[in-house]
């Protein structure tokens, strides 16, 4: 999460001239240095980082000079895992094959990438000064600065010392998407200082057989559903509303005290078939008198009008929208509960306090979303909603040619979405609910027929 890093300080350094880092990594934050891997200090040192243009950066400095590749390519998109593989083999003739760089099973080309510093690639048989070196490795974090964000999401770190391997090692092409994928456990051989880490959750166990485990250096490390074959559903930091502040690999978002409405929108939406459900946690608010405002729904943007994601940087949240595009809101403030189709609303359910979970089920097919709170569906009435049946839903008729989206909007307070990674923020889950789907992990029980807002869910 946000201040999370790890750390091993090998005892004795291991090759020098040849290793391969080969990592899957889930961006949170654009246009910032992101360290991925670091060791050595500020004057000597290697480094793997996304730096603040959004390109790829592969380097090392000797205090002297400085070698490495500068991708021209930028990575920014924040729902995709990338599985980036780094080659150092300086025993190599050939200059440009010394250090390489993989992005999901592509070799990026030297001619697309620009120097750092000296040179490209480094001289043969150089010597790395840091990496695999007995300076401490740090994965997530740098040395000399606070101001990189800790809060990337990896699994499946592997090292080898004294080997070098392509993609193709780690991953395959599938045959029938054509899409990159995981090889969970790839036949390589590690070396002295090699280690194979967060392969099934959060363990920093090392799963080589060599025993060079890590240790959390700062932070909390936890566990996500979300993993690179399955992609689970986030907010969307590309699209910002009015500043809203995003946290914790943007599953949280939030707006300080004095700060007016602010929304989100997730990276996935819904259309034409499924049933999904996805939990949300009021986590604070200084509004004052007890109105913790929160908003709650989905919101559609394809439905002929000009709107623009723009439209929703308002004062008074997604239920005053009055521009084309359609939503359907569950709101709390100050005691008051509504459900709104764009500005028309009636009341609906129960106030929420901070530390309740509202509940969400959306059947896309039949056109219906229903709310609820802390386990119970709300009611019209004496009769409770049932998502499992189809019957008392908050709306019926909801457009099934429509992509939808879940969206939230916060003022002066914040909320951690759960899709399914079994979190909010950095809170578990304390009494997993039940889910026939077997997709997700939820704080209660997924109503049958429903599944988690990811990947496999939208495919099931």
């Amino acid at each position: 999460m946000a201040s999370t890093y790890i750390t091993r300080t090998p005892s004795s350094a291991g090759n020098r001239r040849k290793f391969t880092i080969s990592m899957w990594v889930k961006r949170v934050k654009l246009g910032v240095d992101q360290w991925l891997v670091q060791a050595g200090a500020s004057g000597s040192e290697f480094d793997i980082r996304f730096t603040t243009s959004d390109t790829l950066r592969f380097s090392t400095w000797d205090g002297s000079n400085g070698y490495g590749m500068i991708t021209t390519r930028v990575f920014r998109d924040t729902s995709a895992w990338y599985h980036l593989v780094f080659q150092y083999d300086t025993a190599q003739a050939t200059d440009t094959n010394r250090n390489k760089i993989y992005v999901n099973g592509e070799q990026i080309s030297p001619s697309d990438t620009s120097a750092y510093n000296a040179g490209k690639h480094p001289p043969q048989n150089y010597d790395n000064p840091s990496w695999n070196n007995t300076t401490a490795f740090r994965i997530n974090d740098v040395t000399w600065t606070s101001s990189s964000p800790k809060d990337a999401v990896y699994s499946h770190i592997h090292h080898t010392d004294g080997y070098a391997y392509d993609a193709s090692t780690f991953g395959s092409t599938d045959s029938t998407t054509g899409e990159w994928k995981i090889k969970t456990s790839p036949s390589v051989t590690y070396g002295t200082n090699g280690f194979f880490i967060l392969k099934d959750g959060n363990s920093v166990t090392d799963q080589s057989g060599n025993s060079n485990n890590f240790t959390v250096g700062g932070g909390t490390l936890t566990n996500t559903e979300d993993c690179p074959s399955n992609v689970f559903a986030t907010l969307n930091p590309l699209i910002v509303f009015a500043n809203t502040r995003y946290s914790n690999g943007n599953l949280t978002a939030g707006r300080n005290s004095g700060e007016p409405w602010g929304n989100a929108l997730s990276t996935l939406a819904m259309r034409g078939s499924g049933k999904f459900y996805w939990e949300n946690r009021l986590d604070s608010s200084t509004n004052g008198s007890g109105h913790n405002p929160l908003q709650v729904g989905i919101q559609s943007f394809n439905d002929g009008s000009d709107a623009t994601f723009a439209d929703l940087q308002i004062d008074g949240g997604l239920a005053n929208s009055t521009f084309g595009a359609s939503n359907y809101i569950w709101r709390n403030q100050g005691g008051a509960v509504t459900k709104f189709h764009n500005t028309t609303s009636t009341t609906w359910g129960v106030a929420v306090t901070p530390g309740n979970i509202i509940m969400t089920a959306f059947d896309v097919a039949n056109g219906k979303i229903w709310w609820g709170r802390n386990g119970t569906w709300f009611s019209s009435g004496s009769y409770v909603g049932d998502p499992a049946s189809g019957t008392y839903e908050a709306f019926s008729g909801i457009s099934t040619t429509t992509d939808w989206f879940p969206v939230c909007a916060v003022e002066e307070s914040y909320t951690s979405f759960n899709f399914g990674n079994g979190y909010f923020g950095t809170t578990q889950i304390t009494s997993e609910g039940t889910n026939a789907s077997g997709i997700g992990k939820f704080e209660y029980d997924v109503p049958n027929g429903f599944t988690a807002l990811s990947t496999k869910g939208l495919n099931l």
